[in-house]
């Protein structure tokens, strides 16, 4: 927590300046972003440390910086404020006591008698009575009387000094009348005039009288805090509302706020039932003042677009709502607009082949030309006017529709003459279609691979090496390349070496042995340099097994009396896993079809799978627990696995290999439908109703 504690005024105005003068300080400028964040940290209390973090958040470097030069500015103005406050302090405190010097002054000044109101008939302990004032004022002046006379007396010689340096007087009943002043004003033995000078006990007289009326002063401010005036005198004048006292001038009234009355139309009325009429707030200080004529702007340019907007309209003024503002014209914000990839690809192979189908169709026109068969560009672009429901008998077929006078076939029975009858586009000559490749087939050439013999295979690799050794050779007689060691073993130890074996044969074992090593270490590491990582080898492995179906896709389709057992379902989904192939697996009572996509090595290893590794009539004789009260007698159910259909697609239909539980025909059906493949589901079916037929 932060040393420093300042109020909210404090931080809008001194605390705020002294921020701006750090910040000046310290980076050079002074940003109110920056002036704002760090009299936030000063208002939560943040120390040194916990303000620095804070203003790297904006200020990054010069952070350290700041906050040092703001804490010692602080320092320097919490001194500074100190020493302010306390020289203002004794300042006030001098001026309090000359205040009171002053007063006192005043009061001796001033002889008239104070006239001291009565205080009400209860009394409170230790409180005075206006009874009680009176007669002490009077037993005063009394007093005051005879001092008087007194020192008129000794002026004139009629009496002896003795007589005034011997008088001692008491106020009688004075300390009964001010119990709370002490024995130090009015006691019985406190003398008001001692053995002095007559100007002297004139002075004495004058302190006691001004005493007086300063008590007097004190016990009516305490009368007054204590007691309400107004139960005060109401109680007394027996509700009349009087001032039996006089202390009392007129009763301030005190305003206090009234109710708001609101009529049937909304508007603020008094009690009579007069509107009133609010005087509007004006504003006096100036950021107020402008800020209240940017709002009267703004209303009177909204005033005025609306009157426009009107103007231009022109629509019906019923339909328009005044109080709805016109949005403003904006400017569309520019953002970045991507394609999808192979958006331009999709556009030049639209493009290619609407330039290959102008150009066969400028060939089959000439082609047509040459032949004089004028209409077999005519029938070449034939379609169908309208789309025909399934099952529903059109009245001409549309490669009728060309060569018919009407859209009928009874006109050409009614004018049918003979046996032939000409139509226009028919004529003798044969007219062979164009042959196309199939699109499934790839048009790209591809090379025919040269498979060699063993013999062939040995000579290319010694030729190879041969040339490799050569440029090995080279290489060392230029000097480009050490020479070799000697390839010695402990076989060949003598033959190398010679002598140098036979002056030291330990040292030559080790030398040799070392070399083997050697050799043996440059082999594992070129060995392990070329082998393939995991993931290369996953790469390779699926490489080999997916094959391109892009050009066309192998489908087959196969139908299982019974697939409740998992074991086959996890083999089924496994293998279908691991080859990559696609499908969809249907079970449904007797019938249970599985489908497959993929190439044709995959197809032949699935097939396999299908008809001869999985043994499908392994747990058909088993009994379940719900069917030990069957018969005994009950004849085995035979499970087998049975190729409906395989050929070749123009593409994938089904994603990854998923099973699929349908309790009735139709669902089966229609889950094919949702991939437009239901025939794969009739046929399968129907070689199932065909079969129990004939069992």
């Amino acid at each position: 927590m932060s040393k420093f504690v300042f109020s909210k005024k404090e931080l809008e105005t001194d605390v705020k300046k002294v921020v701006e003068k750090a910040a000046k300080r310290a980076l050079g400028f002074v940003d109110p972003a920056v002036v704002a964040a760090a009299v936030g940290c000063l208002d939560r209390g943040l120390d040194q440390t916990n303000t620095r973090d804070q203003m790297k958040k904006l200020l990054d470097e010069s952070a350290d910086r700041f906050a040092e030069k703001l804490f010692n500015r602080l320092e320097d103005f919490t001194k500074d404020k100190g020493s302010s406050t306390k020289s203002h302090r004794k300042r006030k405190e001098n001026d309090k006591s000359s205040e009171t010097k002053t007063k006192k002054i005043k009061l001796e000044k001033n002889e008239e008698p104070l006239v001291v109101p009565e205080p009400p008939p209860t009394e409170s302990p230790g409180q005075l009575t206006v009874k009680q004032i009176k007669d002490m004022m009077e037993s005063a002046k009394k007093q005051i009387q005879e001092r008087k006379s007194l020192l008129a007396r000794s002026d004139d010689g009629t009496s002896g000094g003795g007589g005034v340096s011997g008088v001692t007087s008491v106020i009688p009943g004075a300390s009964s009348l001010f119990p709370g002043v002490g024995s130090a004003m009015f006691g019985a033995q406190t003398p008001i005039f001692g053995a002095q000078t007559p100007m002297l006990a004139h002075v004495t007289m004058d302190d006691a009288i001004a005493k007086a009326r300063r008590a007097a002063e004190i016990q009516q401010r305490i009368q007054a805090s204590m007691f309400n005036k107004a139960d005060f005198f109401n109680k007394f004048s027996g509700g009349s509302g009087v001032d039996p006292f006089g202390m009392m001038g007129e009763e301030p009234e005190i305003a206090m706020p009234t109710g708001v009355i609101l009529d049937a139309e909304g508007r603020t009325v008094d009690k009579s039932g007069k509107a009133i009429t609010f005087t509007p707030y004006t504003p006096t200080l100036k950021a107020n003042i402008r800020a209240k004529k940017k709002e009267e702007f703004r209303q009177a340019f909204k005033i005025e677009t609306v009157k426009l907007s009107k103007e231009e309209s022109t629509e019906s003024p019923k339909f328009l709502d005044s109080r709805l503002a016109p949005k403003a014209a904006q400017r569309p914000k520019r953002s970045f607009k991507f394609h999808e990839h192979g958006k331009f690809e999709k556009l030049a192979q639209r493009l290619r082949t609407k330039t290959q189908l102008d150009k066969l169709q400028q060939e089959i026109s000439q082609a047509a030309k040459k032949t004089g068969i004028h209409s077999a560009t005519r029938l070449a672009l034939i379609a169908p006017k309208k789309d025909t429901r399934e099952g529903e008998i059109p009245d001409v077929e549309w490669w009728d529709a060309y060569l018919l006078p009407t859209e009928s076939y009874d006109d050409v029975d009614r004018n049918r003459s003979g046996d032939f009858m000409e139509f226009q586009g028919i004529s003798v000559l044969v007219e062979h279609p164009i042959q196309l490749q199939p699109p499934v087939t790839d048009k790209s050439e591809e090379a025919l691979p040269v498979f060699l013999t063993k013999k062939e295979r040995k000579k290319l690799r010694r030729q190879r090496r041969r040339e490799t050794e050569k440029e090995l050779q080279e290489k060392i007689r230029l000097g480009l390349e050490p020479p070799p060691e000697p390839k010695v073993r402990l076989a060949n130890l003598m033959r190398v070496l010679g002598s140098e074996a036979v002056q030291d044969p330990t040292k030559m074992e080790a030398h040799v042995r070392a070399q083997m090593a050697k050799r043996q270490k440059t082999h594992e590491e070129s060995n392990a340099a070329r082998k393939l990582t995991p993931e290369q080898r996953r790469d390779k492995k699926i490489k080999k097994i997916s094959e391109d179906t892009s050009m066309g896709c192998h489908v087959s389709v196969y139908r299982v009396n019974d697939l409740t057992n998992p074991a086959k379902k996890f083999k089924i989904e496994a293998n279908c896993n691991q080859l990559t192939m696609t499908g969809c697996v249907i079970l449904f009572k007797d019938i249970n079809v599985i489908v497959v996509e993929g190439g044709p090595k995959q197809q032949r290893k699935f097939k396999r799978l299908m008809l001869h590794r999985i043994k499908w009539n392994e747990d058909t004789g088993r009994k379940r627990r719900h069917d030990y009260d069957s018969d005994d007698d009950a004849e085995k159910k035979v499970n087998k696995c049975s190729l409906v259909w395989e050929g070749t697609v123009k593409g994938r239909s089904f994603g990854e290999m998923k099973f699929k539980i349908c309790p009735t025909e139709t669902l089966c059906r229609e889950h094919f439908r949702s991939f437009s493949v239901e025939h794969y589901w009739d046929l399968a079916h129907s070689e199932s109703v065909i079969e129990a037929s004939e069992g």
